[in-house]
């Protein structure tokens, strides 16, 4: 089910869509993942968002960012496509062993299995540059011109714009198991 804004149609699932394992919303799009992993798309298809490569096969995770999408596949890599203006979908050729995948509105960021982030596309705020030192992460967020990461002692780290105090964590937070920009 979806709801909410419509205008480009992100609001309307495509008929027989089944066997769905997630789900995620971009800026005017819509993606699904299905259980032999696929994925279908909808909504706005200005930038190819929504256009999903054919090639495209072996997906785990999914994840819609402003105007472009990026894939996780079983084998650890990551594919993008959309809006391509500022890098955010052109994946770094030599990023392998990817565990999870997380778009930003003009910023991709790729954790490894070795606990590590990778940052690419618009880095105005200094969202996409991945602060020095950091390791053993767990989970990551890329929000709209902020990032965030999930350390696996369960405290968070952030950085990029901090305007509406977004990258500013509370000093007294800990113990967190899940994170969301």
């Amino acid at each position: 089910f979806a709801w909410g804004g419509n205008d480009y149609g992100q609001a309307m699932v495509p008929e027989g869509l089944t066997n769905v394992i997630a789900v995620a919303a971009g800026y005017n799009h819509s993606l699904a993942l299905r259980g032999n992993g696929t994925v279908t798309a909808w909504g706005a298809d200005d930038y190819g968002q929504a256009s999903v490569p054919s090639r495209l096969s072996g997906v785990v995770a999914i994840a819609a960012g402003g105007q472009h999408t990026l894939a996780l596949q079983s084998n650890g890599s990551a594919t993008g496509w959309g809006d391509d203006t500022d890098g955010q979908c052109s994946v770094p050729r030599n990023l392998s062993g990817v565990a999870a995948i997380s778009a930003g509105l003009k910023h991709s960021l790729a954790l490894t299995r070795g606990g590590t982030v990778v940052g690419w596309g618009n880095d105005d705020h200094g969202q996409a540059t991945v602060p020095d030192g950091l390791t053993a992460v767990a989970a990551i967020a890329a929000g709209g011109e902020h990032s965030l990461a999930l350390k696996s002692n369960g405290l968070v780290v952030a950085w990029g714009a901090n305007d509406a105090g977004q990258s500013t964590v509370p000093t007294n937070l800990a113990g967190v198991v899940a994170i969301a920009a």
